[in-house]
């Protein structure tokens, strides 16, 4: 049965012109740069400042049409885009940086990867065809970790259906042992206690060496669970020679695959995003856009729809040629445009953090950084929260105390028992000094801690304590005892 009915349904949708301007408030300086050079290339409309003074005085400021505009060549209001008295804003705009302050740093990546390099060390070893073969499909099963993560059982079925390799498990362990050899040490382990014990084994013996792989092969789970009195009565050994070897085995990599990876990847290069700076005691903020060229309309469009303008008779190549046209001014006037207003949200937004946190700004004491969060900035500025985390993720400012991720000034905020507000990045900082001045033989659980924060002031929650340690990277109580 047919059935007909009215419905009403509200709903927003975003603007290709919207969308383009969230994705470039998102950028950090070096992926802007990337995009508008991407963009220059892409739109033959668009010239940077530089190449219009070399060529010519004045360039085209046309008006955006409307969005409902049906584009077609009887639509296309030549004067629109034409003008001959006006002066485009970049040219009256004055750029104070001298080519050799531009920064044009790239980063780069050298040598060969991680598994390149272990397959290199193969043809050290006298294997076999066969052989080889198997040990080509370990390294290739060997994670950035440098471990092996897989059963043997399954790394032969693998072998015998994907490689139509027949073996078996003892085959595979055989040539597992060979890779062990190779470096970094470590490497092609199936766990962390046979990664720890083939760098031990590699090492010069000596008796602290000979009792720390006593340890990882007999009383492997009291020593991860540091146990050392445990171990101590089981061995049979003192304190010191226990100690001895205990700082043996700290000193091994657990992660022999990251050294080597870590080296091969791309150099990072943090290019801040904002710089402050305190002059004559007030602080003053600049945005980062001294590589950025400065974009306009190309003076060539412009001639070719004057010419399109004076021109008697209008051929079928001639619209098309101008339909094209107007369609790159329309994308050039846009991307202009959004730019404009990408530097203007976040000036606006960072200049709004910069006067909330002005203490810390004009002293640097981390005890200053006010409690803040996203909704607290987008009220002053009048924008969305969405828009404010966009900056504030993936920007970096420049401070006369070392280049800040934006996003670390935001934090939630409580009250003392004094009734003062303090951030939590206040608190954590109190519990990181506690627990870095802590007696190493008994460290503090979590209400000891909690009980030490209260009497400082923070009446913080156990569960609260717990969460901020995990987040500063410190273990339980139990993982953080030496010996």
């Amino acid at each position: 049965m047919l059935k007909q009915q009215l419905q009403y349904k509200l709903s927003q949708k975003l603007s290709p012109q919207q969308i383009q301007l969230m994705k470039l408030i998102q950028l950090p300086t070096q992926e802007f740069e990337e995009r508008l050079q991407q963009e220059i290339e892409e739109n033959p409309a668009l010239e940077n400042g530089k190449e219009a003074e070399a060529a010519e005085k004045e360039a085209d400021d046309f008006e955006a049409p409307s969005d409902n505009e049906v584009i077609n060549t009887d639509d296309i209001n030549i004067d629109d885009y034409l003008s001959d008295d006006e002066i485009p804003q970049y040219r009256l705009q004055a750029n104070n940086y001298s080519q050799d302050d531009e920064e044009k740093q790239i980063p780069y990546a050298g040598g060969i990867t991680f598994h390149q390099y272990l397959a290199s060390q193969l043809d050290t070893f006298s294997f076999s065809d066969h052989q080889k073969e198997i040990a080509s499909f370990l390294l290739g099963s060997i994670d950035e970790m440098g471990y092996i993560r897989r059963d043997m059982l399954d790394i032969v079925d693998d072998l015998a259906f994907i490689q139509n390799i027949t073996t078996d498990e003892k085959e595979v362990v055989s040539v597992l042992k060979k890779i062990h050899h190779l470096d970094p040490a470590g490497v092609g382990a199936r766990d962390l206690q046979e990664c720890l014990l083939i760098q031990l084994k590699r090492k010069e013996i000596s008796v602290p060496i000979k009792l720390a792989i006593q340890i990882l092969e007999l009383e492997f789970d009291a020593f991860s669970k540091k146990h050392f009195e445990k171990l101590q009565l089981k061995l049979d050994v003192g304190e010191t020679l226990l100690k001895e070897a205990v700082l043996e085995i700290e000193k091994l990599n657990p992660k022999p695959g990251a050294s080597f990876s870590g080296n091969s990847r791309i150099n990072s290069h943090v290019v801040p995003d904002f710089t402050i700076q305190i002059v004559d005691g007030e602080l003053v903020l600049t945005l980062n856009g001294r590589n950025a060229p400065e974009l306009h309309v190309s003076p060539d469009y412009n001639n070719m729809l004057l010419g399109y303008k004076n021109s008697k008779e209008k051929s079928k190549s001639q619209a098309e040629a101008v339909l094209f046209i107007k369609q790159k001014l329309d994308a050039a006037k846009w991307f202009i445009d959004a730019i404009k207003q990408r530097n203007h949200t976040l000036i606006i937004t960072m200049d709004a953090i910069m006067k909330y946190q002005e203490e810390y700004f004009l002293t640097g004491d981390d005890r200053l950084i006010r409690p803040m969060i996203l909704k607290d900035i987008a009220d002053i500025i009048g924008m969305d929260i969405s828009t404010i985390s966009r900056v504030a993720n993936s920007k970096y400012v420049d401070t006369p105390y070392g280049t800040k991720l934006i996003k670390s000034f935001f934090s939630e905020g409580m009250t003392t028992e004094k009734g003062v507000d303090v951030s939590t990045i206040q608190i954590k900082d109190s519990l990181t000094q506690i627990l870095e001045e802590e007696n190493k033989k008994k460290p503090l659980t979590d209400e000891q801690l909690t009980v030490l924060l209260k009497k400082q002031g923070y009446p913080i929650a156990r569960r609260t304590v717990a969460k901020y340690r995990e987040l500063l990277g410190f273990s339980v109580a139990r993982l953080r005892k030496e010996i």
